[in-house]
């Protein structure tokens, strides 16, 4: 029982109820002291097992605590509480327990050490985000929710498959540093590869995260993609496939987001660009890159959910979401359209903002183990993330030709918790040994060498160029892009409708034979049956004697013969 009250889990578990049965300040002030409390228990538990029993004659370890987990457990938190503050006046009763409870499960993922615990919660956190973005109240939302559980759901029975068949392989369940060589290692990547937004089973991202409400979409950002990275950090350190699935994703990512038009599905395929680095890192395998890779969903939490705060508030004032409806707006919201920018430039990798402090560190590690295409691929989709995030969002949503709108500033907390998150970015990116010292391996990296700035500043300052030379051909357009979800939105459809007719087709030929083949019959039997008939008349003596005689005549044949 100790444990389970020490568990960072249980503190926002309690502070879903209560924020689901409070109301007004009582509610406010609890949403804001659950995700504090789960911060603090955090750093209060000790290193090493905490909870451990067996279930069906498996070792569970429900709680465990190393650097790794705690590096993930402590942003989650502060993630949890950023988003509770920038959320505080949202009208649905539903969306901030689903949070808490969506939160609580990818924290209760990083201290499982078993892969049973790992399942429950991985589940769990499904739901609570299905929740989150059916909260919306949209008949969009819902439809987008029913997918994104559906691809999720798959993804949980891929998690099932792998762990039962580890278990049966193994004999355990512990969850540790694995190799993808055998039916369970491969069916667990897959499933933490699906939550990662790894292709093709990625556009359940762009698909389902706009359709959240204003503040939803900055709770999406921070929890399942990034408890895959640690999964995947936790599982497979090293696994070569991964480098391939990361520079797939890095390059999938911008190019989607160069073709989108709706601000929030720019962001949001800018997440699997941006975890496409992580996946790099961790398939790099080296201490330095696992390091980059975890520095890096550090510091991408904190930047993705500012400029998903930026985005949220300026859907929240005008509401609209798509650039071509946009632009001038930055005479009326400052602000906003400064903590946009931050936010930019951080996930852009700017010198002294917590995304160069964090991606340089995994190119580091790929020219350090001599993978000079991956150093190159990495180093130009750092120019293409400046393209499509870094200059693209704040440009046509906050500078474009003038809209005529002018909103206002969004409410307090939602200035303040989007001041804090950039301050966080920029005290990261010049105040970074801190979250050096937290990272899973001692390092002694400097990111602030002539040779990373320069290379850098080179990088953002000719994407910045190439973007005003190509300007008319980035201008958006109302259109749409067409993802991998087209063939279950579209194509899936349309095959269960032609399945359906051939189906029915079928039925009514087998019905029409069967019908056609009873009247047959039942014509036969009348014909032979009915009185005036062969079967039915009386027969004269004389032919009853000849028909015996027959049948006697033909048993003798057949029992000499045969």
């Amino acid at each position: 029982m100790t444990s389970l009250l020490a568990h960072p889990t249980t503190a926002l578990f309690l502070g879903a109820v209560l924020v689901a049965i409070l109301k007004g300040q009582a509610r406010s002030v609890a949403a804001l002291v659950a995700p504090l409390l789960a911060l603090w228990l955090v750093w209060q538990v000790p290193e090493g097992i905490v909870w451990q029993t067996h279930f069906l004659g498996v070792e569970i370890t429900p709680f465990a605590v190393d650097r790794l987990s705690r590096l993930f457990a402590t942003i989650f938190s502060i993630m949890v509480f950023s988003g509770a503050l920038f959320s505080l006046n949202q009208t649905s009763r539903l969306e901030l327990p689903a949070a808490f409870v969506y939160a609580g499960s990818a924290i209760g993922v990083t201290f499982a050490r078993d892969l049973v615990t790992v399942f429950l919660f991985w589940e769990l956190m499904a739901i609570g985000s299905t929740l989150v973005i059916w909260s919306a109240g949209t008949r969009r939302s819902y439809a987008a929710s029913m997918r994104y559980l559906m691809v999720h759901l798959t993804g949980g029975v891929l998690l099932l498959i792998g762990v039962t068949a580890f278990i049966a392989e193994t004999g355990q369940a512990t969850f540790g540093a694995m190799t993808p060589h055998s039916v369970g290692t491969w069916f667990i990547l897959a499933a933490f590869l699906v939550n990662a937004g790894a292709p093709p089973l990625s556009a359940w991202l762009p698909d389902a995260y706009p359709e959240a409400s204003w503040s939803g979409t900055v709770f999406l950002s921070a929890f399942t993609t990034k408890t895959a990275v640690y999964a995947l950090l936790r599982g497979f350190p090293g696994a070569e496939i991964l480098v391939f699935v990361g520079l797939f994703m890095v390059f999938y990512g911008i190019l989607y987001a160069l073709l989108e038009n709706d601000m929030r599905r720019i962001l949001s395929y800018s997440i699997v660009n941006q975890v496409g680095f992580m996946v790099t890192g961790i398939g790099i395998g080296t201490e330095m890159a696992l390091n980059g890779a975890a520095a890096h969903a550090f510091a991408h939490i904190m930047y993705k959910a500012l400029l998903l705060m930026s985005a949220g508030s300026v859907f929240y004032v005008t509401g609209k979401r798509k650039c071509t409806d946009l632009g001038g707006i930055f005479r009326t919201m400052p602000l906003t359209a400064i903590c946009g920018i931050v936010g930019a430039l951080a996930i852009s990798a700017f010198p002294l903002t917590s995304g160069f402090i964090s991606k340089s560190m995994i190119a580091q590690a790929a020219a350090d183990r001599h993978m000079t295409v991956a150093w190159l691929l990495l180093a130009a989709a750092s120019a293409g993330v400046f393209l499509h995030a870094g200059i693209k969002f704040p440009w046509f949503v906050f500078f474009q030709k003038d809209s005529g709108l002018r909103p206002p500033e969004p409410p307090l907390n939602m200035r303040i918790a989007m001041i804090l998150l950039s301050v966080v970015c920029v005290g990261l990116g010049v105040f970074y040994e801190p979250l050096y010292h937290i990272l899973p391996y001692a390092t002694d990296y400097r990111p602030y060498t002539a040779d990373h700035v320069v290379t850098q500043l080179q990088l953002l300052l000719f994407a910045g160029l190439a973007f005003f030379v190509m300007l008319g051909w980035l201008r958006r357009t109302l259109t749409i892009s067409l993802d991998f979800d087209w063939f279950y939105r579209r194509l899936g459809p349309a095959l269960v409708r032609i399945a359906e007719a051939v189906i029915e087709a079928g039925r009514a030929a087998v019905r029409t034979a069967v019908f056609d083949t009873m009247r047959a019959v039942g014509a036969w039997l009348v014909a032979r049956h009915r009185p005036d008939a062969l079967l039915a008349r009386t027969w004269s003596t004389s032919g009853m004697a000849l028909g015996v005689m027959l049948i006697l005549l033909a048993y003798l044949v057949g029992f000499y013969v045969l």
